[in-house]
């Protein structure tokens, strides 16, 4: 569902959990549920927050901390 970008089967997949009546995941369902169209959305739309970048940066960040000064 991730990788396959496949969110139109989250409803599926939530009814599925919802039936087998396993406390961790059926909470975790429930959650999901909350605000269904923004979890299908985001499992489907080929788009990305840029993450990726923000955390080369603060590699980048973490890195160089201490290194400057006068000399």
């Amino acid at each position: 569902m991730l990788t396959g970008r496949l969110g139109a089967t989250l409803p599926a997949w939530i009814d599925a959990v919802l039936a087998s009546q396993l406390p961790g995941l059926t909470e975790n369902a429930v959650h999901l549920l909350r605000d269904l169209d923004a979890m299908t959305a985001g499992l489907s739309l080929d788009w990305s927050s840029g993450e990726g970048a923000v955390n080369r940066i603060k590699k980048i960040k973490r890195q160089l901390y201490g290194r400057a000064g006068l000399a």
